[in-house]
């Protein structure tokens, strides 16, 4: 099982200046975050009509629970949220997120 800090973003009033600033200067502060073991974001489509509740949502991602409390903690993670302060001006929703890997092809078993 990993653990995962999800952080999803509103839809900023400046698009071009979130994105900008996202690529720039918010993505190398995120990388200097310790126990970090992999980190993915992506704009948002809904799959629906209309426009999805999120314009982005990033994927911080550690080995263990262990690691990402560390990480909640250190100085480079006060950094990266001070930063998101700075930029995202829309909602900023933040959680973590306890995952498992599964076989997709094979039959799903429940956590115990």
């Amino acid at each position: 099982m990993t653990s995962q800090i999800v952080v999803c973003y509103g839809t900023p009033t400046a698009p071009e200046v979130f994105d900008e600033h996202y690529r720039t200067k918010h993505i190398p502060l995120v990388g200097r975050i310790p126990g970090l073991s992999g980190f993915t974001w992506g704009k948002c489509q809904s799959l629906a009509s209309g426009e999805p509740p999120y314009y982005a949502v990033a994927h911080l991602n550690f080995d263990t629970n262990e690691a990402l409390q560390q990480a909640l903690v250190s100085p480079q993670m006060q950094d990266a949220a001070r930063d998101v302060r700075e930029f995202a001006d829309g909602a900023v929703t933040m959680y973590i997120c306890h995952t498992e890997s599964v076989d997709p092809g094979g039959a799903l078993q429940p956590s115990r």
